[in-house]
């Protein structure tokens, strides 16, 4: 197999086709945003009221302190580490699922469709203090295709790649076998789009949106958990939302 060099980092990626509400922001904006603890992003001031009124209930059972505001379903803030947003079709796209496992899969996006699918109803809540209320997510569980490729004894976590040649997550075993975390192909209802991560993305609904992986094309089960991208940048391995950004309280992992 010949190795391909990855795409160089970018600060400031291009606006995906389509997508004029959305405001892509790059590596360095992130980290700078997240890092400042900054409250939230700019939306439109006919609704600035009616969010501060919902974001002061939300900070009085957010014990992080992150919450700063919900953002309407068309204002998502499109973040990408690479030259813009890397694209691959449905009739294009596999998901290898491989490392301690008894069965090796290569998984086309058909094939994640016929399975049985999943609906989760949930927030999507950025590091950086975003949030967008009550997504629709449709997918596949990740414990379903755990246990379709037979996972050894030894394994301990999961490795995520993206095929932008860049990103990468990870979970605990326990964390991925949740019932919450899907391999997502549908977004409120329509194929997730290209900016979103699409057309396969991770969705890990009990953590801060840097572990829902984008553009998810590899799962790889090994014996110990490897930090991902941002996890290089100083965020916690352990993502959980409203608990300090990663204190891992969950016993599941």
């Amino acid at each position: 197999m010949t190795e391909q060099k990855a795409p160089k980092a970018k600060t400031a990626p291009l606006e995906p086709e389509g997508s004029v509400p959305s405001k892509p922001v790059g590596r360095r904006v992130f980290i700078g945003l997240a890092g400042a603890g900054v409250a939230g992003i700019a939306i439109g001031s006919h609704l600035q009221n009616a969010v501060n009124t919902v974001t002061d209930k939300l900070s009085s059972i957010d014990p992080s302190g992150i919450v700063g505001g919900i953002v309407p379903h068309d204002q998502w803030t499109i973040y990408t580490i690479t030259d813009g947003y890397p694209k691959e079709t449905e009739a294009q796209y596999t998901l290898r699922v491989s490392g301690l496992v008894d069965r090796p899969m290569t998984l086309r996006y058909e094939d994640l469709v016929r399975k049985t699918p999943t609906h989760i109803t949930s927030d999507f809540q950025c590091v950086t203090g975003w949030r967008v209320h009550g997504v629709h997510w449709t997918g596949v569980r990740l414990s379903d295709l755990l246990d379709e490729a037979g996972v050894h004894k030894s394994a301990r976590a999961l490795r995520f790649t993206s095929f932008d040649g860049v990103y990468t997550e990870s979970l605990t075993l326990g964390q991925a076998r949740r019932p919450d975390v899907i391999v997502a192909y549908q977004m409120d209802q329509k194929p997730v789009s290209r900016e979103h991560g699409g057309p396969v993305r991770l969705y890990v609904a009990p953590m801060y949106g840097y572990k829902s992986i984008k553009w998810l094309n590899g799962i790889q089960v090994v014996d110990r958990v490897e930090p991902g991208y941002w996890e290089g940048f100083g965020y916690d391995v352990d993502g959980w939302v409203g608990k300090s950004n990663g204190r891992n309280d969950d016993p599941t992992s």
